[in-house]
């Protein structure tokens, strides 16, 4: 018998050699591709000279912007949030950190950790005061978690919140706060006779300050701060009704790592596109370097991680859709998929050879920036020992 006729099988496509279009349909590519104009259009034209300067200027504005294309706090459902699902906040995720992980710092440290605090913990009165504005990108906000002794151990913060009547009186420090002198609002994690409390912490506040960091050689186009907090006084109204303890910014943690899964990925990607470009036209001995065999095992190595990278990306945001994504998958996307694109952006770079470290081509500065992603939100120490503790029951924490 014959065997029945096959529809022919379509071209391959170089920059989706998998078929993982296949996986979206028409409302994630809508999605991603309107990130995509955007970061090509506002973003990529500048982004060189921004990083060389070490600022982001008019990040107000971009911010307004990517409220306008509801991109902050995307994932997130009512109160001016467009609802989109955990795919589709990937990819834009993805999209954005293609241009610069600064900007998609920016988004995500907005919608995934000040936004999703208030959001998952926060009362009513706080929803309606802050989300709507910071949806729409005309309030910036920021997380203060990491202090400058306590990083990967929260649990260890020296900043404290006690009580002055009905009202809270905070004092502390904390470093490394992205947005945090442009932010009009800050969530804040303080240690209290009841535990750790998160406050909803206006920057305007008497007590507040946010000195800028300088001298960074990381994420340069990016705002990054110290919040000084010297006996800020707040109303009992601003703590976080919902959550005591650790639970609270950990889950603001995990919310926020899923969208680096995606967001690695987009850097990777763009390091590879542009050591793939250069492979054709580059020209060495009479030919050009894509057509020598260590060139294309190069490049075949990279496509393998970056589309097995996004792979993962796209499992893990089906079981965030479903409700079925644990903290440990997180850890488990975080850790592969950022420790593979700093790998892609490093051979890359040796593709483009001294022009690899220069800034007319993206691959330095996603491997710059890809150095604060690796340690940020939890270093490679911290989720290998979060994976160890998942595969074996046994805590090598403490």
């Amino acid at each position: 018998m014959p065997s029945p006729s096959r529809p022919a099988l379509p071209p391959f496509d170089p920059a989706d050699p998998l078929g993982l279009d296949d996986l979206l349909d028409p409302e994630d590519l809508a999605i991603r591709d309107t990130v995509r104009s955007w970061a090509r259009d506002r973003v990529l034209p500048h982004i060189a000279d921004w990083y060389e300067r070490g600022e982001l200027p008019g990040v107000r504005e971009l911010a307004r912007e990517l409220g306008g294309i509801g991109a902050l706090g995307m994932s997130l459902t009512g109160y001016g949030c467009a609802g989109a699902s955990a795919v589709q906040y990937g990819l834009a995720c993805l999209e954005l950190e293609a241009a610069d992980s600064g900007i998609r710092s920016l988004v995500s440290v907005q919608g995934s950790l000040a936004m999703y605090a208030i959001w998952k913990f926060g009362s009513e009165e706080q929803k309606q005061q802050w989300l709507p504005r910071m949806a729409a990108g005309e309030v910036i906000g920021c997380f203060g978690l990491t202090e400058p002794d306590h990083g990967s151990d929260p649990s260890s913060m020296s900043t404290h919140a006690k009580r002055d009547g009905t009202d809270w009186i905070l004092t502390g420090r904390k470093m490394w706060i992205t947005n945090g002198s442009v932010a009009g609002v800050a969530v804040v994690w303080a240690q209290t006779d009841d535990g750790i409390r998160g406050f909803v912490v206006p920057t305007d506040s008497p007590g507040f300050s946010a000195p800028e960091i300088k001298h960074k050689w990381s994420l340069r186009a990016s705002v990054t701060s110290e919040l000084v907090l010297d006996e800020v006084r707040l109303p009992a109204d601003a703590v976080l009704p919902e959550v005591t303890g650790l639970r609270g910014p950990l889950s603001c943690l995990s919310h926020a790592r899923y969208g680096i899964v995606w967001g690695a990925m987009g850097a990777a990607r763009s390091s590879f596109e542009a050591a793939v470009e250069y492979a054709k036209t580059r020209e060495q001995f009479g030919r050009p370097i894509g057509g020598f065999q260590l060139t294309q095992a190069k490049l075949a190595d990279m496509a393998l991680e970056l589309h097995k990278g996004i792979l993962l990306a796209h499992h893990l945001g089906r079981r965030l859709d479903a409700g079925r994504l644990r903290p440990e998958q997180v850890s488990f996307g975080k850790l592969n998929n950022v420790r593979e694109a700093i790998e892609i952006c490093r051979t890359s770079r040796t593709i483009l050879g001294a022009n690899g470290i220069s800034l007319e081509y993206p691959v330095m500065r996603h491997a710059t920036n890809l150095e604060s992603v690796l340690t940020y939100e939890g270093t490679v120490e911290m989720h290998q020992l979060v994976l160890g503790k998942a595969l074996t029951g046994l805590d090598a924490f403490r």
